[in-house]
């Protein structure tokens, strides 16, 4: 297999990972081995990719300072007004965004003398896709911030968690630029301060906490939900097509399945029991889906596979709290705030089990917890997120 290559603390596949398979005794049961060809994920390939630049962004732009790492990204997928949008986007070449990033114009005027004292981590992410709300996709930024935190930490390390607060819209038109602040350095933990940066102003702001891997006699967790497995259930597409085969399907929904069967979502979906789609009845607020990521990853950093499993755990996440008010037509929905914890390794690029759940909504928001099982029963992640969920409202009834 070929070799992979390190940049800072985070070890990716080297281009031709995908070429060889792995043993079958290193797949769990229904698992494929790559086939031949270089298949990697797109997530590890473009989206949560960094080049190196040799200019210092943050340097350049006058909001740099020593002691910060910077890497510098340039956006995907849509994110909200204060939040992030988890909707999946249309393909959108990287050449349209040439002419107006400040990025080009950075680097076309060679600025940026300065260089902080610490080991930079400077790089920009290839642009990947914008969905049609025309906002960054909030998995996307938390994937990549994850991305700059663990460049700036030693490879012995892993990611234990991460919080995360959208407190800007993010724009397509402009790259994202990422600052990392070594926080602390400790002999058990780790703590990473990243801003993902535009126009000058943070949009988010995430610490990321990073752990020596250390035994304990004290352990538990809950028990997996029993579902069937994936190989038993249809995927996202199949199911929209099944959908579009109905004489009776009216045609602004049609035109709106095919819409999203257009799209490139670098995400696998099988919902273990999906909702009638245009119905408005009401439903309990938890929902069960087998997810990975589109692609071979295969077997290398952890913390890789945690920032691919970062960008998958916010795709459909919010929209839980919705389930049982579907006769509220939704006007606004974004994510303010997004947490993680890592518990055990695993593969993002293997089945996972998503079971998400809402337990409370009110205040114009929605609150939902989610947990990421491995196949064999093991709880790999556990996630949170709270967003601004705004509906139409009826007009109230006349009393007179």
């Amino acid at each position: 297999m070929a070799a992979s290559t390190s940049a800072g603390g985070l070890r990716v596949p080297a281009a031709g990972a995908g070429v060889e398979s792995p043993g079958s005794g290193d797949l769990p049961e229904g698992e494929q081995p790559a086939p031949p060809g270089d298949l990697r994920s797109v997530l590890v390939t473009s989206v949560l990719s960094l080049e190196p630049l040799d200019l210092d962004l943050f340097s350049s732009a006058g909001i740099g300072a020593p002691g910060r790492a910077q890497a510098a990204l340039l956006p995907g997928q849509g994110h909200g007004e204060r939040g992030s949008r988890s909707e999946s986007p249309p393909w959108l070449p990287p050449a349209k965004l040439a002419s107006s990033c400040a990025l080009h114009k950075l680097v076309s005027e060679g600025r940026g003398s300065q260089r902080p004292r610490l080991p930079r981590v400077n790089g920009r992410g290839r642009h990947y896709w914008v969905p049609v709300t025309r906002r960054l996709f909030g998995g996307q930024i938390v994937g990549q911030s994850l991305v700059a935190a663990a460049k700036a930490v030693t490879e012995d390390v892993h990611a234990h968690s991460l919080h995360c607060y959208f407190v800007r819209a993010g724009d397509p038109t402009v790259p994202v630029l990422y600052q990392v602040e070594r926080t602390r350095t400790g002999k058990s933990f780790s703590v990473r301060s990243v801003k993902a940066i535009q126009h000058g102003k943070p949009i988010l702001i995430c610490q990321a906490s990073f752990q020596q891997t250390q035994e304990s006699p004290i352990q538990h967790q809950f028990t997996m939900p029993t579902v069937p497995p994936p190989e038993e259930l249809l995927t996202q597409e199949e199911l929209i097509q099944k959908y579009l085969q109905d004489p009776n399907l009216v045609e602004k929904y049609r035109l709106g399945l095919n819409k999203i069967l257009a799209q490139e979502v670098p995400v696998e979906i099988k919902p273990v029991n999906p909702p009638e789609l245009f119905s408005q009845l009401s439903q309990e607020p938890k929902q069960l889906f087998w997810v990975r990521a589109r692609g071979y990853i295969g077997e290398c950093d952890m913390k890789l596979h945690c920032c691919v499993a970062a960008y998958i755990s916010d795709y459909a996440f919010l929209g839980t709290a919705l389930l049982p008010h579907r006769q509220h037509p939704v006007m606004f929905m974004v994510s303010l705030d997004h947490s993680m914890w890592f518990h055990a390794p695993f593969r993002a690029d293997h089945w996972m089990l998503y079971e998400c759940e809402s337990p409370w909504a009110g205040g114009c928001r929605g609150l939902v917890h989610g947990r990421l099982w491995r196949r064999d029963g093991v709880l790999a992640v556990t996630c949170a997120q709270e967003g601004v969920i705004r509906v139409k409202q009826s007009p109230a009834e006349s009393k007179l």
